[in-house]
C-alpha cells in the first residue's frame, strides 16, 4: 500500500512540474516538493539536523529545477 502511495505522489510531482503552469508555479512547487522529499530523506539518515539539511538541500535543487522545466 504505502509503495503505491509513493508512486502515485511521484506522479503527480511530475505532472505539476510539466503542467501549463507558469514559471513561478513551476518554481514554487519545484522547491515544495523538493524539501519534503530532502527532509524525509535527511530525516531518515540524519535524524533532525538531517532533515532541516535534507530540506533545505531539496528545496533548493527543486526550486532550480522547477524553474527550468518548460
Amino acid at each position: 500500500m504505502t509503495s503505491k502511495i509513493k508512486s502515485v505522489a511521484a506522479l503527480a510531482a511530475i505532472v505539476l512540474l510539466t503542467a501549463g503552469c507558469t514559471q513561478t508555479e513551476r518554481t514554487v512547487s519545484g522547491a515544495a516538493i523538493g524539501g519534503v522529499g530532502g527532509a524525509a530523506i535527511g530525516n531518515a539518515v540524519g535524524g533532525g539536523t538531517g532533515a532541516l539539511i535534507g530540506g533545505l538541500a531539496g528545496a533548493g535543487t527543486g526550486a532550480l529545477v522547477g524553474r527550468n522545466t518548460y
